[in-house]
């Protein structure tokens, strides 16, 4: 018996660390709406240059100004969507939704994506725009990792396949806009229908 609530006291300590230094408050929901965003998005760029452009983009050019506004509006969409459901899902847990913890992950996850992002511009500006979606899973991915030792829900490892398909778009640059499709659209929307079901029901 005394071994018992032991093994039991054990398991309500970890609970409690886990709890501590893991941010909780991440919504399955905002993963696939972030999916469905990135879906939308994607139809409205590829509309864009199919109808408008000629399957060409030029850097100067109006249609590529809309494709840059689509992505912005794409990734504000997401963060808002994300930080919302983040907010509602913590109030009804009686959860904080900022401290220490979230702001861990917030700083392990911007950096390496502004980094990427400042990155992008920079190769941009100097007229070199194939490994565009190659680098945007790239540096995307490596965010997620470095931010997955605060959170729960094992965004490691969709970090690791948001990896390891800029991998596979920087060795086939002609399938950049599929395989972007693939990790911001579809993969978003899988691992947040799993996120939802293991940890939003309960």
């Amino acid at each position: 018996m005394e071994s018992n609530h032991y093994l039991q006291d054990i398991g309500e300590i970890k609970q409690l660390m886990n709890k501590s230094t893991r941010f909780i408050s991440l919504s399955g929901l905002s993963g696939i709406l972030a999916g469905i965003y990135a879906l939308i998005g994607a139809s409205v760029a590829f509309w864009l240059v199919d109808n408008f452009s000629h399957g060409t983009l030029i850097l100067d050019g109006k249609i590529f100004k809309l494709i840059i506004l689509d992505l912005i509006l794409i990734a504000g969409l997401s963060i808002i969507t994300a930080i919302y459901l983040s907010i509602q899902k913590a109030k009804k847990k009686g959860e904080k939704i900022w401290d220490s913890t979230s702001k861990r992950l917030l700083i392990n996850f911007v950096v390496p994506l502004l980094t990427g992002g400042l990155y992008i511009l920079i190769i941009l500006g100097q007229q070199k725009y194939g490994q565009t979606a190659a680098l945007m899973l790239i540096f995307y991915g490596l965010a997620l990792i470095n931010a997955s030792k605060y959170s729960i829900g094992n965004i490691r490892t969709l970090g690791y396949v948001e990896l390891c398909l800029g991998l596979i778009c920087a060795l086939l640059p002609g399938y950049g806009f599929w395989l972007w499709v693939i990790g911001f659209g579809v993969m978003h929307i899988i691992y947040g229908t799993w996120m939802y079901y293991k940890h939003d029901l309960k």
